[in-house]
Parts: C-alpha cells; structure tokens; sequence
C-alpha cells in the first residue's frame, strides 16, 4: 500500500541521487576539458620546439655558429623532457575516458529526471519506482566502474559552472526559444505570434 510518505521518502532519494549524478557529470565534463587543453597544449609545445630546434640545426650547419650549437641542445633537451613526460600520460586518452563517461553519465541524469517526472504525475506505483531505480542505480554503478578519477581542478570548474554561471538551469523564456508556440509558457511566444 502506497502512502505519502514513502512516495516521498523515495522521491527525496531520487532526487539526491540525481543531484549527485548532476555534479559528477559536469565534474567529468571539466575534466575532459582540462585534460583536452593538457593534450594541446604539449603537442603544441611539442611541434613549436621541434621546429625551432630542426630550424637552429640548419642554421648551425650552414652559418657555424657556436651560441647556435648550444641553444639547439637546450632545445632538444626540452623536447626530450616534454617526450618522456607524454610517454608516460596520455592525456588525449584520459580526456576521452572522461568525455564517455560524462556522456554515459547524462543519459543516466535524464532516466533519473524522467522518473522524477513519472513519480510527481503520480503515473507509476511504488514498486516500478524502485524496479526503475535500482535498475539505475545498476546502470550509475557501471558509469563509476568505468570512468577515470575526477580531480579537485575539475570539481571547482563543476561548482562554479553549476552554481555561478547555472550551466544545467534554463528559465522558462530560454526554454520557450527552442519550443514550438503549442509548447510555450512563458510570454516569449504570446508576442512573437502576436507581432
């Protein structure tokens, strides 16, 4: 037998676990973004010393000059310390690992919003409830399984990009932008149809 109660102990749950589901999506999301700038910025650094480094050797061999001789040997130097470093860290790699689980993490948020959306219409009973989140919560386990740890950076990115710039929150003119007029709200429609 269903009460209010336990429609709302378990709606509090859902909507903790969609909240957390919100937070780790846009953490793994800065994350790709932080370790696909790491990536592009070596690979950079990497074509920028070589070409200076094959530019200063052609210099040297034809012009003889000693100073020429020593920065060649810094610079290779530094591209050498760049390569052994990159031998070991595949940050393209590791960017990818996280954009797939940010977006294997978003299909989980939507299923977690659609049956928040589900309980509040009052179109399931108790048990499809649970049956839908434990089914979800198997599915959120398996992104975690498989995702790469977050980093502190990517977290702050997260939370100013959630609660400062509310990256994930549309009032309902933005909304009413993307809707056809049968779907609007707000007054944003009423006037353009009016006009």
């Amino acid at each position: 037998m269903e009460t209010n109660s336990q429609l709302k102990v378990l709606e509090g749950q859902l909507r903790d676990c969609f909240a957390r589901v919100v937070w780790t999506h846009k953490t793994h999301e800065k994350c790709a973004d932080i370790m696909f700038a790491k990536h592009n910025a070596i690979k950079l650094w990497q074509v920028i010393l070589s070409g200076v480094t094959t530019t200063s050797l052609l210099i040297n061999v034809f012009g003889k000059l000693q100073w020429v001789t020593i920065i060649s040997a810094l610079l290779s130097a530094s591209l050498f310390a760049i390569n052994l470093f990159v031998k070991g860290h595949d940050f393209g790699e590791i960017a990818k690992k996280h954009a797939d689980a940010a977006s294997d993490l978003w299909l989980v948020r939507e299923k977690y919003f659609s049956l928040l959306v589900d309980l509040k219409m009052g179109t399931l009973d108790l048990d499809e409830i649970r049956a839908q989140r434990d089914l979800l919560l198997g599915q959120l386990g398996n992104c975690y399984k498989g995702s790469p740890r977050t980093r502190n950076k990517a977290y702050q990115k997260a939370s100013k990009a959630l609660k400062v710039n509310e990256e994930l929150t549309l009032s309902d003119e933005e909304i009413d932008r993307f809707l056809p007029a049968e779907l609007k709200r707000g007054t944003v429609g009423q006037s353009s149809n009016e006009s």
